[in-house]
């Protein structure tokens, strides 16, 4: 299979108007042909395009979903392609309930580059999860506008126990305290909570399925992936081995050759998509049905 600069050659040969298009959907055909399964590609073109508008999760994503699902063959099931900085929780939820309905728990997760937040929710909802060695997922410890909510808390706990200390900090620690308003506390504990839940239930119900420890597996999983104070930072990426380590069952794209070049192959036709048009998102099967979000001019 094409390799990255074999894939932009092939598009810069291409003599039809729709060549982006044309040769995303070719491969994503072929990699169907591979599986014999449903192929679904949710995509985001958030690292050509740093800050841009509604590159993330939301709700109208639901409606690419939507789409991708009309007139395929369900019972074949569904291997997801994940490509994304993560968004909204409701959205999330809501995204992975429709594909439930639509799928069973007959879903497999694939990530060629990166699912963070969500994106790593998403596939913590699959029965399995295939990556390679290029392949990250992130944290899911949830964000208000762009603040991380485990660390809000901890500021807040910090904050109580510095002034029982010294009084005397009080008017430096209320500085700090006065950025957040009065429920915006409350709001974090919530939304931590509410992923959690909604992750360890995922994890319970499918890719633990059967276990009499899956209660307890899937909550280990989510205090590993969740826990702010060990992963430090929203934006860490966390490898194949660190998940393996973890216990979600996450298998190598490096197993199957095949597999692998098909997966890569589509995975640069998409990003040559986001890096020569004005697409930010889109969502596709392996019938070329697909719903393009472009960037408002």
């Amino acid at each position: 299979m094409p390799s990255w600069n074999e894939v932009l050659i092939e598009l810069q040969t291409c003599n039809r108007k729709d060549f982006l298009d044309f040769i995303r959907r070719k491969y994503l055909d072929l990699l169907h042909k591979k599986t014999g399964r449903n192929i679904i590609a949710y995509y985001s073109g958030w690292l050509q395009k740093p800050g841009i508008f509604n590159s993330e999760l939301l709700d109208d994503d639901k409606n690419g979903f939507m789409n991708a699902v009309c007139k395929i063959d369900r019972t074949k099931g569904l291997d997801l392609l994940l490509h994304t900085p993560g968004g909204d929780i409701a959205a999330t939820e809501s995204i992975v309930n429709y594909l439930r309905q639509m799928f069973g728990k007959d879903i497999r997760a694939f990530i060629p580059q990166i699912a963070m937040s969500a994106g790593t929710m998403i596939a913590c909802s699959c029965k399995e999860i295939i990556m390679g060695k290029q392949s990250n997922l992130g944290p899911i410890d949830p964000q208000f506008r762009g603040i991380p909510c485990h660390g809000v808390l901890a500021e807040f706990k910090r904050a109580i126990e510095e002034i029982k200390k010294d009084p005397a900090s009080i008017p430096i620690w209320q500085a700090v305290v006065q950025k957040y308003h009065p429920t915006f506390i409350g709001e974090c504990q919530h939304a931590i909570d509410w992923s959690r839940n909604i992750v360890i239930n995922w994890l319970e119900t499918n890719m633990f399925e059967g276990d009499p420890k899956a209660r307890i597996e899937a909550t280990d999983i989510v205090d590993k992936i969740g826990n702010h104070d060990d992963t430090k930072t929203h934006a860490r990426h966390i490898h194949f081995a660190e998940l393996a380590e973890f216990g979600l069952k996450v298998h190598p794209l490096e197993d199957d050759d095949g597999l692998q070049d098909l997966v890569l192959t589509v995975h640069h036709a998409f990003m040559h998509t986001f890096g020569n048009s004005n697409a930010i998102k889109i969502v596709e099967n392996h019938l070329g049905n697909a719903i393009i979000f472009q960037r408002q001019q």
